[in-house]
């Protein structure tokens, strides 16, 4: 499978709907910024099941000059949402009204994304134009793809009496069959009201008020004035100085520090060189000390005890580097776990190009479907610790932990990166497979998405922490990790397990190259 190339614009998405509904974008003069809002509704759209506006999203911008920019959009706790609220359980459910305790702030990330676009020259498309298809794919239906039919089946015991799911998502009480029609009516109202009372109205609007007294019907911990609250805000994003370009990736609460620090510390090894089984043992090795970072640092940036960009400090990651034993895996202890998600990419003709990510966490989030406006809510903050002394300590107004993370580079070369999966604790590492696989040695971008990925930590519903590997993989390569001491299990061919990838470069010339994930349901379109 070769990567698709154009001149002008490229969009990869999971979902060649989303996808198409980039490119239509570029081709009537938007944005690679309108391009990405318009994708994000679609997909929201057409793959319920791993995000929606109930949910979060990160944007890394890297503008054709000048510094990258960086967008929080995701929500905090709400007001309600107290340890004390929680005093009868043992941890946060992960799903119900009292999962769904966090403020989605993916729409307010798409307003300032546009706001940005109209600071640069962008700007050129109305908000109806940009939501269009995803309004009408609400309202005349889309085909169900065997991704959501398959995770509503694997989750039909713990979703089918959440308030409004089985009205939503499930045809007369059954799993629907793939290729069905899905219709959401109620969702296609709400993205209507969106583009009459303008995106704002979802947090400080007519909108919000109808969510608010949902939310309080349903008993969410969430008000009115914590969505009015609500903000998306831009950061600096976190950077490595790696051999081959500059790297960007998201600040804290996300775990963008992991992506960057299994690349520095690898930067150290000998990648270029390194055979298969080489290859997944530093980089499995590298992601063992990254995570132990993460979980020492990494929560609400107001919380976080050192600047995190120092950890990114070619000695620091020198000295990792020389804990990797190329002949002996070392212990670890557990991941945080899965989680659902979709990562795109677009690059204008501009050379504007955006890297993002949208989620609502576990497959249907909180499994909870506001009853009016249609909107199903992310589970975000089961990722809090109810334990008041943990670093993800629950409390009003904090932002939890979150795996989300859109990645980017400047190649040294002059090529412009953006990349990124879904799927929890296998961003950074399917990260960190694409990047090495194509920038380091030299394998073709839609070969280095394709090809046989792995999973250090757990996949959907398991609590096992190994090493898991695609069959694809040689026999040799099984036994060669075994001997190292991972413990490694086989996963399918193209396994969902290890996520739904992407990447897009800009050449020198200009040129667009595009790599889609066979594992989804998506495409790299370009014009």
């Amino acid at each position: 499978m070769q990567s698709n190339m154009a001149p002008s614009g490229m969009a990869v998405t999971p979902h060649h709907l989303a996808s198409e509904t980039a490119l239509s974008v570029l081709r009537h003069g938007g944005d690679a910024i309108e391009a990405m809002v318009a994708a994000a509704a679609t997909i929201a759209v057409v793959y319920p099941h791993m995000n929606g506006i109930g949910g979060d999203g990160f944007w890394l911008i890297v503008p054709p000059e000048g510094e990258p920019v960086a967008i929080d959009a995701s929500g905090a706790a709400g007001s309600l949402a107290t340890l004390e609220w929680y005093a009868d359980h043992a941890a946060i459910p992960h799903r119900g009204p009292r999962a769904a305790l966090t403020v989605p702030g993916t729409i307010s990330g798409w307003d300032e994304a546009l706001k940005l676009s109209a600071r640069w020259g962008g700007g050129r498309l109305p908000l109806s134009r940009l939501l269009a298809d995803a309004i009408r794919y609400a309202a005349d239906g889309i085909p169900v793809t065997l991704s959501q039919a398959h995770a509503t089946e694997n989750k039909y015991a713990e979703l089918v009496e959440m308030p409004g799911f089985a009205q939503t998502f499930l045809t007369r009480g059954e799993t629907p069959r793939p290729g069905s029609r899905f219709c959401q009516p109620k969702l296609a109202q709400t993205l209507t009201r969106l583009t009459t009372e303008g995106l704002e109205s979802f947090y400080r609007g007519p909108l919000a008020k109808l969510m608010a007294q949902e939310m309080a019907e349903l008993g969410m911990p969430i008000t009115y004035q914590d969505l009015a609250a609500h903000r998306a805000r831009q950061r600096v994003p976190l950077r490595l100085h790696h051999s081959h370009g500059e790297i960007y990736n998201m600040t804290p609460p996300t775990q963008g520090l992991v992506s960057l620090a299994i690349l520095g510390i690898t930067d150290h090894l000998d990648m270029a060189h390194a055979d298969e089984e080489e290859t997944v043992h530093r980089i499995v090795e590298a992601t063992k000390k990254a995570f132990a970072l993460r979980d020492k640092y990494i929560t609400d940036p107001r919380h976080v005890t050192l600047p995190v960009q120092s950890l990114l400090e070619a000695d620091k990651l020198a000295a990792l580097a020389a804990e990797v034993d190329d002949k002996r895996a070392a212990e670890w202890g557990a991941g945080k776990g899965p989680g659902d998600t979709v990562w795109m990419g677009v690059i204008d003709s501009n050379g504007m190009a955006v890297s993002f990510i949208q989620s609502i966490y576990h497959e249907f989030g909180s499994g909870v479907v506001l009853p009016q406006s249609g909107v199903l809510w992310q589970n975000r903050g089961a990722a809090f610790s109810l334990d008041p002394a943990h670093l993800l300590a629950l409390a009003p107004g904090k932002q939890p932990f979150h795996t989300l993370n859109p990645a980017a580079a400047r190649l040294a070369d002059g090529r412009t990166l953006v990349y990124g999966s879904m799927g929890g604790d296998g961003q950074p590492q399917t990260q960190a497979a694409i990047f090495t696989r194509h920038v380091i040695q030299g394998m073709g971008l839609q070969q280095a998405v394709s090809a046989p990925r792995w999973l250090l930590g757990r996949t959907w519903g398991q609590a096992s922490d190994s090493l898991k590997l695609e069959g694809r993989f040689s026999a040799q390569t099984f036994q060669r990790l075994r001997e190292l001491g991972h413990e490694v299990e086989a996963l399918p061919d193209f396994s969902e397990a290890v996520g739904h990838a992407g990447a897009i470069v800009r050449h020198t010339n200009g040129m667009l190259e595009g790599a889609f994930d066979p594992r989804s349901n998506g495409s790299a379109a370009g014009f």
